[in-house]
């Protein structure tokens, strides 16, 4: 069965990213055509890169990278949940993004994003990185208003309507991840 990573893409205090991950892990759970897992980058307490060797080169010195891409390399597609910081995503999602390379490839993606449009630049900007690490992102995305998918701009009370798009998007993962893994056996 497919192995779906929920990646919680944000480490800042007092961040929605993970009511949000939790949410999608909730709606996802109602599946049984796929296994989803909460992976949190908070947890791998990954520095700035700190590596000697590119990516690309799969020569990791450090214990955070090598936990980190095993991690990464035992799923076979991810949901990146991602606020928008100033037009983009968070830098933490970004850096823990960049410290791989192969673990990434030929593997599917989608989006879950939140800010005040919706977070839709940020995962702009995510899917140019996933051209580059021969990620497949799908098109379906969920987009989350700061106000109107959240009270007070705090606690998370998603409109109904996002349940929709979020089992949309990720049968488009299963479907792509699935066929992707052809390719990397």
């Amino acid at each position: 069965m497919l192995k779906i990573g929920i990646i919680i893409g944000s480490t800042r205090p007092g961040r929605q990213a993970e009511e949000v991950a939790k949410w999608v892990y909730d709606l996802a759970g109602r599946r049984d055509d796929a296994e989803f897992e909460l992976v949190d980058i908070k947890d791998y307490n990954l520095p700035l890169l700190d590596e000697i060797m590119p990516p690309s080169m799969g020569q990791y010195g450090q214990a955070h990278t090598k936990a980190w891409a095993e991690k990464i390399k035992s799923l076979d597609a991810f949901i990146f949940v991602t606020p928008e910081y100033n037009h983009g995503p968070s830098g933490a999602l970004k850096n823990a993004i960049d410290f791989l390379y192969a673990e990434w490839n030929n593997k599917a993606a989608g989006f879950v994003s939140y800010g005040s449009m919706g977070g839709v630049r940020a995962v702009e900007q995510l899917r140019l990185v996933m051209g580059e690490l021969q990620v497949a992102d799908v098109r379906a995305q969920v987009m989350l208003s700061l106000f109107t998918d959240f009270e007070n701009f705090s606690i998370f009370k998603p409109a109904i309507m996002h349940e929709k798009s979020l089992d949309t998007m990720i049968g488009q993962v299963i479907r792509w991840g699935t066929a992707l893994k052809t390719l990397r056996n």
